[in-house]
């Protein structure tokens, strides 16, 4: 049986998806675009961007009785693949070892025309 998950900690669907599905000890975050749930506003730059989508997903894990460390396998969208670095960064302060197994692809445009978006797995 799945089971959406929802949190007002973390924006909500902009459309007709859940923030998260778990299902069979399994929850799979929707991609998470850079907004701050409580204002409503879009954060600048890559890094910032790449922190407040990293904090959506822990929220909703969260609400799902789940954390970080039970990510297995992300997937970060780009905008703009030069902006890896900095991403890989604010990344890595999220994880711990053993990291979760990520792709990183550059696309040609982000709703809301954000740099970055971010969807999880997570396992217990």
């Amino acid at each position: 049986m799945k089971i959406a998950i929802k949190t007002q900690h973390a924006p909500g669907a902009i459309g007709p998806y859940s923030q998260a599905v778990a299902c069979n000890g399994m929850i799979y975050v929707s991609g998470q675009l850079p907004i701050d749930s409580e204002s409503g506003t879009i954060a600048e730059g890559v890094e910032s961007q790449a922190r407040q989508s990293l904090k959506n997903i822990k929220a909703i894990l969260e609400a799902g009785d789940f954390n970080l460390s039970d990510v297995v396998k992300t997937t970060v969208f780009l905008k703009d693949i030069n902006d890896f670095s900095v991403m890989n960064k604010v990344y890595g302060s999220f994880f711990e070892e053993p990291y979760p197994a990520r792709a990183a692809v550059e696309v040609a445009r982000l709703p809301k025309d954000v740099k970055v978006e971010i969807e999880a797995i997570a396992v217990k």
